[in-house]
């Protein structure tokens, strides 16, 4: 989908957090700058030049953007920090702030940051252009083109994709021995857990994902989600084991429905429902540009670890994963309990 990162702080955010897109746009754009403390900065007139605007437009950014700017790198020298900058500029043809107490400084971020805020400059807008293509080509680089199954990079994903197919065994083992089950028992029920943490069933997950009809949806899902699944599934099974007990038979698949209505809004899953919502909808926004709508409220900008999660040294494509030996060792321990 296009982004407007005029418009979505989002957006912009998780083009800043993303280092390996920054990288690759500090080395490809060629915006110049001073090197300051091991760094790339900007003074205000290098922006100014850069984005072809006015000293007083880019007051206004700072002012209206103050926080943004200032998260991303934006400082105010003073003292003894301007004395050693000022040092560096002597010998350039920058004279900016030559003669004052503190002088405002842009980091890369900053200068970049801007650049996806200023509407009314024509080099802002194809810095904007030229940074959405260097963050697509980044990520179908690290990510080997396969950003649907982005979630299979994480070194957690294995583990927790076993453990989550064991207790779904205990799940289902449970729907059959204590609830009158039709042919459409599992799938409900599983259609149930899904609306309950992410408000989607199977069909509405697929569409929004764009996946085939016979793709396994849980091959798609991160690991703090399969987590919570394996939770429900458990617990679950636990309930429908007590009711059944204590009736001295098996459940009707409207009272198994009625347990489950009421096991899922225990407090102790609140938080939990909260983080994987939360991840589900910025994760999949940020990396395989795909939108749950009824998650939209949830979506924050992807946190730099995330970044480093799934296209860092550590994320391995799940081929690299099987074929470490420590990785099948750890899989065969947890297959073995």
């Amino acid at each position: 989908m296009a982004k407007d990162l005029t418009a979505s702080s989002h957006d912009r955010q998780n083009i800043l957090n993303n280092r390996y897109a920054l990288q690759q746009a500090e080395q490809h754009l060629g915006l110049g700058g001073v090197i300051f403390e091991g760094e790339t900065v900007f003074t205000k007139a290098q922006v100014v030049a850069l984005y072809d605007v006015t000293d007083r437009t880019i007051e206004r950014y700072l002012s209206s953007h103050a926080d943004e700017l200032k998260s991303n790198g934006y400082q105010v020298l003073k003292g003894k920090k301007l004395k050693e900058f000022k040092t560096i500029l002597s010998g350039t043809d920058i004279n900016d702030g030559t003669k004052t107490t503190a002088l405002g400084l842009f980091s890369f971020r900053a200068v970049l940051n801007l650049g996806m805020l200023l509407t009314e400059s024509e080099p802002a807008r194809l810095l904007r252009s030229r940074l959405l293509d260097i963050v697509l080509d980044v990520m179908a680089e690290r990510a080997g083109g396969h950003t649907k199954f982005i979630n299979q990079r994480d070194e957690n994903y294995l583990v927790s994709a076993l453990q989550e197919e064991n207790y779904r065994q205990q799940f289902t083992d449970a729907l059959n021995k204590y609830v009158e089950v039709n042919k459409w028992t599992y799938a409900r029920f599983t259609n149930l857990i899904y609306q309950s943490i992410f408000h989607e069933n199977a069909a509405e997950y697929k569409k929004v994902l764009n996946l085939a009809a016979k793709t396994n949806i849980r091959e798609t899902l991160y690991s703090e989600v399969l987590n919570l699944i394996a939770s429900y599934e458990s617990g679950i099974a636990h309930e429908l084991e007590q009711a059944s007990n204590k009736l001295g038979r098996k459940l009707s698949q409207k009272e198994a429905e009625s347990l489950f209505a009421s096991f899922e809004s225990h407090p102790l899953f609140k938080p939990l429902i909260l983080d994987a919502r939360t991840k589900m909808a910025s994760r999949d926004l940020c990396f395989r540009d795909a939108l749950h709508e009824k998650l939209e409220a949830y979506i924050q900008s992807v946190p730099e670890a995330d970044f480093d999660r799934f296209l860092g040294e550590k994320s391995r494509s799940l081929e690299e994963q099987l074929s470490d030996p420590e990785t099948l060792a750890v899989l065969k321990r947890l297959k073995d309990r």
